[in-house]
């Protein structure tokens, strides 16, 4: 178990509390009065059985002792000292000395570093959301179509001194419909800009909508998992109306509910751990396919893992984030994902260490296979689907160096690049 520089305060607050003398704790522990001061003063790292021991007598818990209340807070500091430019650099190995010391400025510095990283992945999101929504961009032509029919009415009004009355009623009545027209737009714009707390936007396609109904699940569909394709089609009915997202909604859980059928959730779990996490191991273990068992892992929250789905044309048709792992809301995503090297290798599995690009750069492991999707015929077109499943990663290594979408890809040298990215390096 880790333990900070701090260890030996902790245990000095901790026997304060409980109301003990140093002695009668060294005497509980078995060691000497002086070596028991000597660790307070964190003078001297406590071994494990000794921290035990100590954590016992005083009935608190062992990690209480050993990273204490302010492990959240150490890391948030890390974080913020990873991110670099800062001259000279922070002193890592004195952050425990400055929480100790500091704590309030401490927090206060991580809470701030908390909240520039927050704003920065909203700038990112609004970005992508301003470049491609088609949603916004129907909105925005709506308004400005209405305010021209105001502006062109207004001008005919304002500017012809004999307009007949007949006319003049005309236009009058079509600068009315217009100012209402672009009333409407204004608010529908507004109301749709301004979307749910705590969302990146709001939802704009039935598919968003299928994505949001399944993120409201946490991508585990528990009630499937125990009564196979029904209990789905209940679920489905009780989450959407009739409409699009109703339908895509139905082919998704039906699919869930197949690789549930077909790789049941303790056997399955099973063979994760028993494969050490490879997908690969796991589908020969299981003699499921690939794909299958790529869609299977995603399901499992315990692993934390990413899924993206694409069809042959590269358009996103499925997305389970991944923590750290950015993904396009609209259009396709960074061209350097395996996810569309594997279009062009069917049937190929591949594996890639990536290198999430920002501010606070994340590794992860990649997995991704395409497979036919339909009935295969000589005469048929060919109708591909590639799978792709995120993992948290921190081996060692090379890893490739990827973003989310070009048009928030801060890496400029890259071979890739189609369009010019509205961020930098530095940002």
């Amino acid at each position: 178990m880790p333990r900070s520089a701090l260890t030996g305060s902790r245990i000095r607050e901790r026997r304060g509390l409980a109301g003990m003398k140093q002695a009668d704790l060294a005497r509980a522990v078995g060691v000497s009065a002086s070596y028991l001061n000597l660790i307070e003063h964190n003078r001297r790292r406590v071994g494990e059985d000794l921290l035990a021991r100590i954590a016992r007598a005083l009935g608190v818990e062992v990690q209480a002792l050993a990273e204490g209340a302010e492990a959240a807070l150490l890391d948030g500091l890390r974080d913020a000292a990873a991110l670099g430019g800062a001259e000279p650099a922070p002193e890592l190995e004195r952050v425990e000395e400055f929480v100790g010391r500091f704590p309030g400025w401490a927090a206060l510095l991580a809470a701030r570093h908390g909240r520039v990283a927050l704003l920065e992945r909203t700038v990112a999101a609004l970005s992508d959301r301003m470049a491609h929504d088609p949603h916004l961009s129907a909105s925005l032509h709506e308004v400005l179509s209405a305010l021209t029919g105001v502006r062109s009415a207004a001008a005919i009004l304002a500017e012809t001194e004999d307009l007949e009355p007949e006319w003049q009623a005309r236009f009058q009545a079509n600068l009315g419909a217009d100012a209402d027209r672009l009333a409407r737009g204004a608010e529908a714009l507004v109301a749709y800009l301004d979307g749910p707390a705590g969302q990146e936007t709001a939802v704009a396609s039935p598919r968003e909508e299928v994505e949001a109904w399944f993120a409201a699940q946490a991508y585990h569909l528990e009630a499937v998992e125990a009564g196979g394709a029904p209990a789905g089609a209940r679920l489905v009915a009780e989450g959407f109306g009739a409409g699009a997202a109703r339908k895509l909604a139905e082919v998704a859980v039906a699919r869930y509910a197949a690789d549930a059928a077909a790789l049941p959730l303790a056997a399955f779990r099973g063979a994760v751990a028993q494969a050490g996490g490879d997908p690969g191991a796991v589908a020969t273990a299981t003699g499921a396919e690939l794909a299958m068992v790529l869609r299977r892992m995603a399901a499992l929250p315990e692993l934390g893992a990413g899924l993206v789905i694409c069809d042959g044309s590269g358009a996103v048709t499925f997305r389970k984030p991944a923590e750290g792992f950015a993904m396009p809301r609209f259009g396709a995503g960074c061209p350097l994902w395996p996810l569309y090297q594997a279009l062009g290798r069917p049937m190929i599995p591949l594996r890639a260490r990536l290198e999430m690009a920002g501010r606070q750069a994340r590794r992860f492991l990649a997995y991704a296979i395409c497979r036919p999707r339909g009935p295969a015929g000589f005469d048929a077109p060919q109708v591909s689907e590639a799978v792709m499943l995120i993992v948290p990663d921190d081996g060692p290594g090379a890893a490739e160096a990827v973003g989310a979408t070009c048009r928030i890809c801060p890496r400029e040298a890259c071979p890739a690049r189609r369009e010019p990215s509205i961020l930098a390096e530095a940002v």
